[in-house]
């Protein structure tokens, strides 16, 4: 058994959202105990000793929506560079993306990626496809992927246009007590992705992806959810009505149903960003306006946008150097989460911290029906410790890919150790 102890911390208590000085011991992989106002002169032994004075000691966070590329894409991203973005993230939990090629719709590609993550010392879990190939016309075998790991179902990067296939997904998701998430723009709204048809999308001398793509489909999709009871995540969320359809579902719901990402790129950005950085801030869907960032940040607040996640999407310079139109839409994420999260919702948008780390570890481990996102005694050691009020300048990552409009800026929050299952996996 190895044993660590981190001291002097203030740890974040993500299910009371509030915050206490304690040192964690930590045995064999398992937070053993929690003492609470403990003397800095610990009598406690341990293999290893983390001194975490004037440090945020934080569940490890949770990515939901990762792209690692693998297989097939892997000049891109890979599973092992993926997770090594995570670990200098804090995140000690990720859920691949299924969009890889092959697709993740069939047992042999599921073992592959699984097999593979098991080896990255964090924990790389992967949904499956709901469609078979991604082409919205059959299902998978949503029951067989599950035993076989799944950790819910997407054809995220595309829309599901069939309207009994969403219902049916979301038949077997209450029934199986699994989530299914969906990518929600209607292609027939949009000319040119990745970029709002707005003010924009005028100065770029496109036409753009309005708000009514993500609005049409988000509407359509959670009257399915109401009906059907069935456990849906509607994807990085971009619009002010997006987020109030959200708002009013789980009013309506009795059941705990209803959920909703952000990314940090969608509440910090706004369209003007991608006049600046043109491909850089490309992604699907777009960033909005000011409005939709603000109803983005209130949403996460109030509760009607239960997760932060990143949809980290790794391109190649040369792809991202492409034309306006040409280049693939998407950034990366996990390296620049917990900062952006720190300087825009908690020192900017006044949002408490113990919120934002509920949005980013307890919100989606309750989704995804994990036992993690919390510290608390009996439960994995995965812990992220921080400085809050550090400054970070990004100009060099892990991942492979540099496709981010956020590298040489300065924002706060640095992570100095990420831990998995009792293990250092990450230090500053």
């Amino acid at each position: 058994m190895s044993s660590l102890l981190i001291k002097n911390g203030t740890v974040i208590d993500t299910e009371g959202e509030t915050s206490y000085k304690a040192d964690l011991v930590c045995k064999d992989g398992i937070i053993e105990k929690i003492i609470k106002d403990a003397s800095s002169e610990s009598n406690v032994e341990a293999d290893e000793v983390i001194d975490a004075s004037g440090l945020i000691v934080a569940p490890g966070l949770i990515d939901v929506h990762v792209h690692f590329r693998d297989p097939g894409l892997t000049y891109k991203e890979d599973i092992d560079t993926g997770a090594a973005a995570a670990k200098r993230g804090g995140f000690t939990t990720v859920v691949m993306m299924a969009n890889t090629k092959p697709v993740i719709d069939n047992e042999e590609t599921l073992s592959y990626v699984l097999d593979k993550g098991r080896k990255t010392g964090i924990n790389v879990l992967s949904a499956c496809t709901i469609t078979k190939g991604m082409q919205g016309k059959e299902m998978v075998d949503m029951d067989s992927l599950l035993s076989k790991g799944a950790a819910g179902f997407t054809d995220d990067g595309l829309p599901i246009m069939d309207q009994g296939i969403v219902t049916k997904a979301l038949e077997n998701s209450k029934r199986l007590g699994v989530p299914v998430s969906f990518h929600e723009e209607n292609p027939a709204f949009i000319t040119n992705p990745g970029y709002n048809a707005g003010e924009a999308a005028k100065k770029l001398g496109i036409v753009g992806a309005p708000r009514d793509a993500e609005i049409d489909l988000i509407k359509r999709d959670l009257e399915i959810a109401l009906k059907t009871g069935g456990i849906i995540d509607i994807q990085h969320i971009s619009s002010k009505e997006g987020v109030e359809l959200v708002r009013q579902a789980k009013a309506k719901s009795d059941k705990d149903n209803i959920h909703a990402e952000a990314t940090p790129h969608h509440f910090t950005l706004t369209e003007e960003a991608a006049v600046e950085y043109k491909t850089y801030a490309k992604m699907n869907p777009p960033l909005r306006e000011e409005a939709d960032r603000k109803a983005i940040v209130e949403g996460l607040r109030d509760g009607t946008v239960d997760m932060i996640a990143t949809d980290h999407a790794p391109h190649s310079k040369e792809e991202k150097d492409k034309g306006l139109t040409e280049a693939p839409s998407g950034i990366t994420g996990l390296e620049t989460s917990l900062s952006l999260a720190i300087t825009t919702l908690v020192h900017k948008e006044g949002l408490p911290l113990p919120l934002v780390m509920k949005r980013m570890s307890l919100g989606p481990a309750k989704v995804y029906n994990l036992k993690t996102g919390i510290i608390k005694e009996g439960y994995p050691a995965d812990i992220c410790i921080f400085a809050e009020n550090e400054k970070i300048t990004y100009n060099s990552y892990a991942s492979k890919a540099v496709n981010t409009p956020f590298t040489g800026k300065e924002f706060d929050g640095v992570v100095k150790y990420t831990i998995c299952g009792g293990n250092v996996v990450y230090k500053a």
